[in-house]
């Protein structure tokens, strides 16, 4: 079967919902342009925005942790940086998310719909220059295969949404986890080069109905339970950037290192 490209996703705000595109360039050593260039802080969190490090998912709002997000549509437009919240159809908050009176206008829907939440408040907007609020500490593109998360749903007895999983390239015609052999390989896709250094590791967040914003369905404890491991889907790093498309195939072109390396490596 010809492996394809999909769906391509990106989330230009940590923990809110998926914008899709109809084509991506990539650039080596980053993530899909404006992926996670901006995240929601809460009033524990520890991040530096005048000197920005990785930081774990749990300083920021999340829904691993803050379910409620789900429940809202995010609609950006990466052309003037402007971020429309909707609920249930109903445009409820709006704002340009790359400036103060922009972002302030969001954090005071915000502080109304969080109260209550595990977190306390305030909840900030917040970006960083160059920085990327991925889960983890490398800038990285996301793929599922949505054969995998189809054969969950022997597991689970019930329809598992891709979007469960946040992916950036969603992908068609290959093997139900036949990713997970991809590790330590590169890939083309379209005019790009890809290389595939880890699985992902899934965490309460997948629990997540993306449409209702209910926790119904324990996926982490399906994938132990049906597979002995909790990853779906697969982190690459840009080596060689591009344009990916939707429809563009995806090629093997082979490894980067020893598979005795690799399994041997400490620094992802």
């Amino acid at each position: 079967m010809t492996t394809t490209v999909s769906i391509l996703h990106y989330f230009p705000v940590k923990g809110l919902s998926a914008q899709t595109l109809e084509s991506a360039t990539l650039t080596p050593g980053e993530g899909l342009p404006q992926d996670r260039r901006f995240a929601i802080t809460h009033g524990a969190t520890t991040f530096d925005v005048l000197a920005p490090a990785w930081r774990p998912k749990n300083n920021f709002l999340a829904l691993m942790r803050d379910e409620r997000l789900a429940t809202l549509d995010a609609r950006y437009d990466a052309a003037n940086c402007t971020l429309v919240l909707m609920r249930a159809g109903k445009a409820v908050a709006r704002g340009r998310i790359d400036t103060p009176t922009g972002r302030l206008l969001i954090e005071q829907f915000l502080a109304a719909y969080m109260k209550g939440a595990a977190v306390p408040p305030p909840y900030k907007v917040i970006e960083a220059t160059g920085h990327m609020f991925s889960d983890i500490a490398e800038k990285a593109v996301s793929l599922i295969n949505l054969a995998s998360v189809k054969d969950l749903e022997r597991v689970v007895q019930a329809p598992v949404d891709p979007r469960r999983f946040r992916g950036n390239l969603l992908l068609s015609g290959l093997a139900p986890w036949a990713e997970r052999q991809w590790v330590g390989k590169r890939l083309r896709v379209g005019d790009v080069v890809l290389e595939v250094f880890k699985d992902i590791r899934r965490c309460a967040a997948t629990e997540v109905n993306p449409v209702t914003g209910e926790r119904d369905m324990a996926v982490v404890k399906s994938l132990m339970n049906g597979y002995g491991h909790v990853d779906c889907g697969v982190y690459a790093r840009v080596i060689e950037g591009g344009t990916v498309n939707p429809g563009d195939t995806v090629d093997v072109i082979g490894g980067y290192r020893s598979a005795a390396n690799f399994l041997g490596a400490t620094a992802w």
